[in-house]
């Protein structure tokens, strides 16, 4: 899915990396992303491909016979594999800055989001952890909040074709709601 709607990635797909690393480019160039985008499916055997070539790299035994978290895969693949800078920087409560792939969104069970949008699961997620935007991001990866195979938090998740992320931006001007000025505070 990284690849199927939009094309912020790519680069990742052509860039020259270390001849050990070309393999797995290759397989996610040809085999994965060009499938993908031409006919809409990728057959399971390039995936497999794939995971093999991350068994092999040494990097974790169980990509062949076990669910993998999104951003474990997106963190070997991205940072280990093809040596990607980080796509997102975020900062918390004023505390040092921390670099990223994706964001995951961690909330509590709010009663009154029966059928959220992404926009407001990715405000009150930040809200909530307190959490800013260092920069504007290239590429905003964003994984749903989920409990296991068992428990979905939200039955149903509406998609959001654009974000806003003014106010998840630290220290940009913001609107004053009061008087329309540019505040000089910020409340929560």
């Amino acid at each position: 899915s990284l690849f199927s709607c939009t094309s912020v990635v790519d680069s990742m797909l052509f860039k020259p990396f270390l001849l050990c690393d070309r393999n797995v480019q290759s397989i996610l160039r040809d085999e994965i992303v060009n499938p993908l985008r031409r006919t809409g499916f990728v057959n399971a055997k390039s995936v497999m491909h794939l995971r093999e070539q991350l068994t092999d790299k040494g990097q974790c035994s169980s990509f062949t016979n076990a669910e993998k978290d999104p951003e474990e895969f997106l963190n070997l693949i991205m940072h280990q594999i093809l040596g990607i800078e980080p796509l997102l920087k975020l900062q918390s409560g004023g505390q040092k800055e921390q670099d990223c792939y994706c964001y995951q969104i961690f909330m509590d069970k709010q009663e009154d989001l029966v059928v959220p949008d992404v926009q407001q699961l990715v405000e009150r997620s930040f809200l909530s952890s307190d959490l800013k935007l260092v920069e504007i991001p290239s590429c905003f990866i964003i994984q749903m909040p989920r409990f296991g195979k068992e428990y979905k938090m939200f039955s149903k998740i509406i998609p959001s074709l654009e974000l806003d992320i003014t106010d998840l931006l630290l220290d940009s001007p913001r609107e004053c709601c009061l008087c329309g000025d540019v505040a000089t505070l910020e409340c929560s």
